[in-house]
């Protein structure tokens, strides 16, 4: 007898069957020590939906269905393995940044991470792509987190002045300041500025490692940044330093005056005023920490002195009407708000972000294996401020 022709509906219903038998057997095998305690099925909806679907089609929407990397569970303690401190590796970052991001991410997972299996958590103020996901995530054995950005926390506040903020946006553009016209560049610098540490993600946290896309890690990592931090009663740690852009933040230091002037308090007796300005605080010479890189305490941006110090910058418009970026503020801040001692120079750690580089030197060089050229350094370039960070009384024993 000859076997009628299957049909379409067919042959459909029967893919339909073997997915469903390939899920449950694919589910039944993952043992508890593999952290996944429930059976997760397709729906009967969710299988009609994926109508005919080849091999890789099948494996993809099989990896679609385990549970993602910030599900894993957590191992009790094995006292062999190294104290680690609350700490996460942070990065903003775009779907359109992906390739940058793998860059970065498998750097410092090679350099640093493989070896102390911190956390990353991804934020972008639009949904990340299953494609991002899935790329980042076969880079480390470490927990991911992927978050949207709150929109109150991103876009310009409606209190605006538009066309005030428009012309300020016009005039950095006449005189060619990077990123002088865009908006998303300030809605980034304001959020890094005065809201990512209290994202629903990083609020369990209290140390972050920011990471950027398209950035170099040159030198091993052989000890915990953040346990030196945390051991050495340290706040803020950085790599660069160079002066901002002056047409930037042309009122950002007359803010800064009158709040340390209504809140004396704030300012810490043993500060580093030196650093930030050349007059014992008249003016402003526009040393900055350069923020792409930061090892620093949450807990610090969250304290009192911060948070009335951010709003009282937020109120100012500054971040719309110029172009205020996260770095001055952060520099600021660390400044005068902590003690010299607490802020720390990373000269171990080699690190690139543009055209500009921190490449240890001699014996730091030689024992963390570093890949840059040692010539290649912004330390002592005629526009580093690594200079006035060094005339602070405490720098050589941070």
């Amino acid at each position: 007898m000859v076997l009628p022709l299957l049909t379409a509906v067919h042959r459909r219903s029967i893919i339909i069957a073997l997915i469903t038998v390939s899920c449950v057997c694919y589910f039944m095998t993952v043992s508890p020590e593999d952290g996944y305690s429930s059976s997760k099925i397709l729906s009967p909806e969710q299988l009609d939906s994926m109508g005919v679907l080849g091999i890789a089609q099948m494996s993809e929407a099989l990896l679609d269905l385990a549970p993602p990397a910030e599900s894993k569970p957590s191992h009790p303690h094995d006292p062999s393995i190294p104290r680690r401190a609350n700490a996460t590796l942070v990065m903003l970052a775009r779907n359109s940044d992906l390739d940058g991001v793998v860059s970065s991410v498998e750097q410092l997972e090679a350099k640093f991470n493989r070896k102390f299996n911190y956390p990353w958590v991804f934020l972008n103020d639009e949904p990340f792509s299953y494609d991002f996901k899935r790329r980042v995530k076969v880079l480390t054995d470490a927990d991911v987190s992927f978050g949207l950005i709150p929109r109150e926390t991103w876009v310009q506040p409606p209190w605006i002045d538009e066309e005030r903020a428009r012309k300020g946006r016009n005039m950095l553009m006449k005189e060619g300041v990077i990123y002088g016209g865009s908006v998303s560049y300030r809605n980034m610098c304001r959020f890094n500025s005065g809201f990512f540490f209290h994202h629903e993600l990083l609020t369990p946290y209290k140390w972050y490692w920011r990471v950027e896309p398209d950035v170099r890690f040159y030198c091993d990592l052989e000890y915990d940044p953040f346990v030196f931090m945390e051991d050495h009663d340290k706040i803020y740690g950085f790599t660069i330093s160079m002066p901002e852009w002056k047409p930037t933040i042309t009122s950002l230091w007359s803010a800064v005056k009158e709040f340390i002037s209504d809140h004396p308090e704030y300012v810490s007796p043993n500060n580093s005023m030196d650093f930030i300005s050349d007059d014992a605080g008249d003016t402003y010479n526009m040393c900055h920490f350069w923020s792409n890189f930061e090892i620093a305490d949450m807990d610090f941006w969250r304290g009192e002195a911060y948070t009335k110090f951010f709003d009282y910058l937020e109120n100012t418009g500054g971040f719309y009407y110029e172009r205020w970026g996260d770095a001055p503020i952060h520099s600021i801040a660390a400044a005068l708000f902590t003690r010299k001692d607490q802020l720390h120079f990373f000269k171990d750690i080699g690190y690139k972000h543009a055209e500009f580089a921190h490449c240890p030197q001699g014996r730091q060089w030689r024992e963390g294996h570093c890949s840059c050229n040692p010539n290649d350094n912004f330390d002592f370039a005629q526009n580093s401020c690594l200079r006035h960070f060094m005339r602070l009384d405490d720098w050589m024993f941070g």
